[in-house]
């Protein structure tokens, strides 16, 4: 299925029980409160950090050097310290992947970085491995990135053709290029806060998660209600914009239909969003 399906709106649920007016009346008022306490407190990230989490970017470079532009400027007056986390999906679609990677190898030691897997990259990755697998890719937007590249892309149907373009797209990729893509990760975890690509499986630990479910899930996570024991930000579902449940926040704002590419940032408990 091609890998451009919409955001869903989960259904709204029944109503959660209350607990017995007896039964509550009969806590202590120091346990009310601290009850409360619990109840109330918002998801944070540690004190003095302040992180941002950045959407699909797909080839789209300079959307992506503007929106590290706002980012940068932000850090350097900040006091703290700055995390940059990545959701995936660094190529396809757009006109400039090999761009868009040397940009990011590129930024400054100031501020810790963080680089999650999306589909793509493994996409990319198993065509690598296997030039057979590229009608997968292809189908992702493949062409657009050998492209960038200097490769042609070859005939879906000739196994030769494939082959001869997985071997020049070896020999035009960067050794740094190709160790980048393959030191990504599935998931990060920050404060109260999960990054990962495409979202989480309900009901399954996060220790748990099975990597095809982090890079491919959609709808049983989109329109699950379920607390996931984080707060998970993610990418890969498309929406116009930013996208907040009690459950997630997406920040895939589908720069390659919307011309917008977009940053969550997490301040302690505070939460603001950057575009470019």
């Amino acid at each position: 299925m091609r890998d451009t399906a919409r955001e869903w709106t989960p259904e709204l649920g029944s109503t959660p029980k209350l607990e017995p007016a007896a039964r509550a009346s009969a806590q202590s008022p120091k346990k009310r409160f601290w009850n409360f306490v619990r109840r109330e407190k918002k998801p944070s990230v540690p004190a003095g950090r302040r992180v941002y989490a950045v959407g699909d970017i797909h080839g789209h470079c300079e959307k992506l050097r503007h929106l590290l532009g706002k980012i940068l400027a932000e850090a350097e007056a900040w006091t703290g310290k700055t995390a940059l986390v990545f959701v995936g999906d660094y190529v396809d679609r757009g006109p400039d992947s090999r761009g868009v990677i040397e940009l990011l190898l590129g930024l400054p030691e100031t501020v810790t970085t963080h680089f999650i897997r999306g589909n793509h990259e493994r996409a990319l990755l198993d065509f690598l491995d296997d030039p057979s697998e590229y009608p997968m890719w292809h189908r992702f937007g493949a062409s657009e990135t050998l492209l960038s590249y200097g490769v042609t892309p070859p005939d879906v149907s000739k196994i030769s053709d494939l082959r001869e373009a997985r071997n020049r797209f070896v020999a035009a990729l960067p050794v740094r290029h190709r160790q980048f893509f393959a030191s990504l990760v599935p998931s990060v975890t920050i404060g109260d806060y999960h990054f990962v690509h495409a979202g989480v499986r309900p009901g399954v630990p996060l220790s748990r998660q099975t990597d095809h479910d982090l890079m491919w899930i959609r709808e049983e996570f989109l329109l699950s209600e379920e607390k996931h024991g984080k707060i998970i930000v993610h990418g890969h579902t498309p929406h116009p914009e930013p996208v907040q449940r009690a459950n997630r926040i997406g920040v895939d704002t589908g720069v390659y239909i919307t011309g917008r590419l977009t940053a969550l940032c997490l301040e302690g408990d505070r939460r603001r969003f950057l575009q470019s």
